[in-house]
């Protein structure tokens, strides 16, 4: 009896602690979410691309896939989510912002589907972050929104009293990004040689970046900044 209650006790313990841990896609919706998310790739990088006929197919596909979503888990949101009072809210401004974007593609206005397709990745990052939920995108994520500042700011800086440190600071951050997308990636990941190739090209960008600005070459450095988005969306459409 004794070992019985102390086996309870353990458990117990067992149970409080796994609460406090983030989870990486270990319930039903996080991995419906993630499922969903492949077809959410592929209408962003076509809507970037501008290809039209392509661009609407891979919207329809995101929007069949997320109605699958919305029809398990829009009526009652399972755990960890069940605490979350804006989940269903989400959850269906997601499908909103989908319908949008169809209506944008079928116009013609890819630029404008592709910016309201950006609002997806956002929201369904806010979800994860105030559920306590941690997947492989959040690291993608991160070195996203990075990328794109050091893209948008870079020239700008390199125009600015001490830019050249000043883009060496954006390079810091983006190499310990690119880092994080091979430590932060699940086993199976790691153990994907297409993974590893993928993720190594990112790194290889960024190291490309380093070396630009080391040398103070300007023109070197353009391209450098220019170059690095091709590794990312590659790596971005096929696993993040």
């Amino acid at each position: 009896m004794r070992e019985l209650r102390w086996i309870r006790v353990l458990g117990v313990v067992a149970s409080l602690l796994l609460a406090g841990v983030p989870a990486r896609a270990a319930d039903a919706a996080t991995d419906a979410i993630q499922a969903a998310y492949a077809p959410y790739r592929v209408a962003l990088v076509r809507t970037n691309a501008k290809a039209q006929a392509e661009s609407e197919r891979a919207i329809a596909d995101a929007i069949a896939a997320w109605r699958g979503v919305v029809e398990r888990f829009g009526a009652v949101a399972p755990p960890p989510y069940d605490r979350d009072a804006r989940f269903a809210a989400t959850l269906a401004e997601v499908a909103s912002i989908y319908d949008e974007a169809q209506r944008r593609a079928r116009a013609g206005d890819l630029t404008g589907a592709h910016e309201v397709l950006e609002r997806v990745r956002d929201l369904l990052a806010d979800l994860r972050q105030r559920n306590g939920v941690v997947v492989f995108s959040d690291a993608m994520n991160a070195y996203h929104a990075e990328m794109e500042h050091a893209i948008a700011e870079g020239p700008r800086l390199l125009d600015e009293p001490q830019g050249t440190l000043k883009l060496m600071a954006r390079v810091g951050t983006l190499e310990y990004l690119a880092a994080r997308l091979r430590t932060q990636a699940p086993a199976a990941l790691q153990a994907d040689a297409d993974f590893a190739a993928a993720q190594r090209a990112v790194a290889e960008s960024v190291a490309a970046l380093r070396a630009a600005v080391l040398a103070g070459d300007r023109a070197a450095i353009d391209r450098a900044l220019a170059a690095l988005k091709g590794p990312y969306g590659r790596m971005f459409l096929r696993f993040g």
